[in-house]
């Protein structure tokens, strides 16, 4: 369930972890404006992604769909990864920015009064959703000092639409979730019963015994919730569709592995970044298969992909991809052709969310 943009030209929101800023991009993305030369690559800030208590490093930025209690259609929900010290794997808050910058904390979470199980407490990553029933679900990898060998498997946190943590969704295969997109069917009119499902990648599996060594065992995980407008949301079903990604520890990212994920128009494939093959793959038939893809197919590898981390789909189809590397941003259409580069003006040295965009 998605809502309509204008076709011809798609706003992305890019979070850019240094500064702790929302910056706005305007990108050209429509066949037409690109035949008629009408490229707009400007970038502007909007707003500090930066609470009161100090968290930095914004990871998860996502375009809240629908009214509902604190949460205002339009406006930008973002999870911060770091804490006042600039430890990873540390950040609790989740802020609420509107299309003008106006900035209001959305929830400060608390790991000692969690309403159950969290291995390792709260590290908010970039793994995060808004339901269109007002369900907020945010990923969680803790560390205790910022450091990847303390790093935990951490879990799913599901937020009201007030701000209140009110479940965890824990499995032995949610190990380090983070990144995520959804496919909602939730907040349908008539209809308080209805389905969303997750796509989670983990990057956690094997990598802290790898000591920064590669180990081939990141996962794709899909997990089918049961959702109502009064009561938290249920799992249903959670299912393994990508496996043997590539993946290591890292002293300045944390972690390394698969991250943006999204969805295509017809909902046949997942697409992925594959960040330490420097590729976007594939997943077929995410929402229906029942046994894991592997690494799946190569839809597009190296060009202008430089460390590919976050991942969206344009409203025409194309894929958005922004590097950790340099910060730009690549549009590949789905034959797997890249047909563009935006340039970041704002262009940190590698963090992982450093020009991190969604927009649903």
């Amino acid at each position: 369930m998605k809502d309509q943009y204008n076709p011809r030209l798609l706003t992305v929101v890019c979070a850019v972890a240094v500064l702790g800023a929302v910056f706005v991009m305007s990108v050209s993305v429509a066949h037409a404006q690109q035949q008629n030369g009408a490229r707009l690559h400007s970038i502007t800030t909007i707003s500090s992604t930066i609470p009161s208590n100090g968290d930095i490093n914004p990871y998860g930025v996502f375009r809240i769909p629908r009214t509902v209690g604190n949460l205002t259609r339009g406006n930008i929900l973002v999870s911060n990864f770091n804490n006042s010290n600039n430890l990873q794997g540390t950040g609790t808050t989740l802020v609420q920015i509107s299309p003008n910058g106006n900035f209001s904390l959305f929830a400060q979470i608390d790991p000692s009064t969690l309403p159950g199980p969290c291995p390792g407490g709260v590290g908010l990553t970039t793994a995060l959703v808004v339901l269109r029933s007002g369900w907020v679900i945010v990923g969680s990898l803790p560390t205790t000092d910022g450091m990847p060998d303390t790093a935990q498997a951490g879990c799913l946190i599901v937020l009201d639409s007030n701000g209140n943590v009110v479940e965890t969704i824990t499995d032995a295969q949610i190990n380090g979730p983070w990144d995520m997109t959804v496919f909602d069917a939730s907040g349908g009119e008539g209809d308080r019963h209805r389905e969303a499902v997750l796509f989670v990648t983990n990057v956690l599996n094997g990598t802290v015994a790898g000591g920064g060594q590669i180990v081939n065992e990141g996962t794709v995980l899909r997990i089918v919730l049961s959702v109502s407008s009064e009561d938290a949301p249920t799992v249903k079903s959670l299912t393994v569709i990508g496996s043997t990604f590539p993946e290591r520890t890292d002293p300045n990212a944390l972690v390394i592995g698969p991250t943006g994920v999204a969805l295509s128009k017809n909902n046949k494939l997942l697409y992925m970044a594959d960040s330490l093959n420097n590729r976007i793959a594939a997943i077929a038939n995410p929402l229906t298969r029942q046994s894991s893809d592997l690494t799946g197919s190569t839809l597009s590898v190296g060009g202008s992909l430089n460390d590919p981390l976050g991942l969206t789909l344009a409203v025409n189809g194309d894929i958005l991809t922004a590097n950790g590397n340099d910060g730009n941003l690549v549009v590949t259409r789905p034959n797997g052709t890249q047909i563009d580069t935006i340039v970041a003006r704002h262009n940190p040295k590698r963090t992982r969310s450093s020009a991190y965009s969604r927009v649903r």
